[in-house]
């Protein structure tokens, strides 16, 4: 072999390995940003040993000059609700999704209305530091004390980012648990965050969004973009269920041996079964604490039912393209990402507690997606309602 042969195949092998090492630093780079799996970046983005800088607090929050526990820069509001004019706050290495901004609103809303219009508009949160009004503890769908024995909603508790009794709070991310002191609600979630499919939903980090047990796909820019190829996929079952405490004929949302009267979680892990969690008697079919929907899910129905499949005839066939306005739940199993199409019948896709509601807060009465005022039957209309009651506008 000629020496002009060697030095070209030492040359490519060279240029093999050079390839090799770059495609492996840019995948340590970046395997993380694309999908935004765990937290990343530097330390400091989030945490300060001292919180003082040059003689200046590093909470996010200027006027908040309280530290944090586990040396955080902010509170979940304080990091997530910074009141900028964007639905995300750039670290450069990570995003961090705001729920408290001007401007556009993610998927879950913006608890900002809460603020212009009112306690109606959402679910006002203690953080917010607005008076509720009229005062919504126990939440709307919890009967009484003898139906419900949620001590979480009595003594004065207000709603909260994540539950903490400590701080007389109940919550909606992370651990819930009733009638016992679990402050560390979401403690490690963000470092083992999986987002995606999220089919297992055993801890916090794996479920949708924080939310204990709830399965589901996580769009990667949480809607800021949405469409009917770009959005979130919700978890379903095609019949509602009987949701209680425990007892005969009912499916229990305790886990047992977690705290003394277990965690909170969907036992089936829709996230209109987590909803009921807090309003059972909205979305559940009847028990002896609760009428719900009915006692059967079948129509005539005396509330609107979630959980439920859409027929494949009438008004409700003519839904065929995934409206971001409407958005259904889809049963079966969770999807690997956004589907554009509908299925319709008995274990096809399936109305949800969020097909009309924003999870946080939105700019219309009872955080519905649209103005129910306008929703006119007759009035030749669209979206909203009309969405699947498609003969009605």
């Amino acid at each position: 072999m000629g020496d002009a042969q060697l030095k070209k195949e030492n040359s490519n092998k060279y240029n093999i390995v050079l390839a090799v090492l770059m495609i492996l630093f840019l995948l340590a780079v970046f395997k993380v940003n694309p999908s935004r799996a765990v937290i990343q970046g530097p330390c400091s983005d989030c945490h300060t040993m001292h919180n003082s800088q040059g003689s200046s607090p590093l909470n996010f929050d200027p006027g908040d000059l309280t530290p944090n526990e586990y040396l955080l820069r902010g509170t979940c509001l304080g990091c997530h609700g910074m009141n900028t004019g964007s639905p995300t706050y750039d670290l450069n290495t990570d995003k961090i999704p705001q729920v408290y901004h001007t401007g556009t609103d993610l998927s879950a809303g913006n608890f900002i209305y809460i603020t212009i219009s009112g306690s109606n508009r959402g679910h006002n949160i203690i953080n917010l530091g607005i008076d509720e009004s009229p005062f919504m503890y126990p939440p709307p769908g919890i009967i009484s004390p003898a139906g419900a024995r949620h001590d979480i909603f009595w003594n004065s508790h207000r709603l909260s980012c994540v539950s903490s009794d400590e701080n007389g709070t109940a919550g909606c991310h992370g651990i819930r648990l009733w009638d016992d002191s679990f402050p560390e609600g979401v403690t490690g979630a963000h470092h083992n965050n999986v987002t995606g499919s999220l089919a297992t939903a055993d801890t916090v980090g794996n479920s949708y969004r924080f939310l204990m047990g709830v399965k589901g796909y996580e769009s990667e820019d949480w809607e800021q973009n949405p469409s009917s190829s770009n959005h979130n996929e919700y978890f379903g079952v095609t019949t509602p269920t009987r949701l209680g405490c425990g007892g005969a004929g009912v499916n229990n949302c305790h886990v047992a041996g977690s705290g003394s009267g277990g965690m909170l979680v969907p036992p089936d892990g829709t996230m209109s079964q987590f909803c009921a969690s807090c309003h059972g008697n909205f979305h559940t079919l009847g028990t002896n604490d609760y009428d719900g929907i009915g006692p059967e899910a079948t129509s005539p129905f005396i509330r609107h039912p979630t959980d439920l499949a859409l027929p494949d005839e009438g008004e409700y066939a003519a839904y065929t393209e995934y409206s971001v306005q409407a958005p259904v739940a889809r049963t079966g199993a969770v999807p690997p990402g956004s589907g554009s199409g509908i299925n319709h019948g008995i274990n096809g896709d399936a109305v949800m507690c969020l097909s009309c509601h924003r999870a946080h807060a939105s700019p219309f009465p009872d955080m519905l997606r649209w103005d129910y005022n306008e929703m006119v039957a007759g009035g030749g209309g669209s979206g909203g309602c009309f969405t699947c009651h498609s003969n009605k506008n």
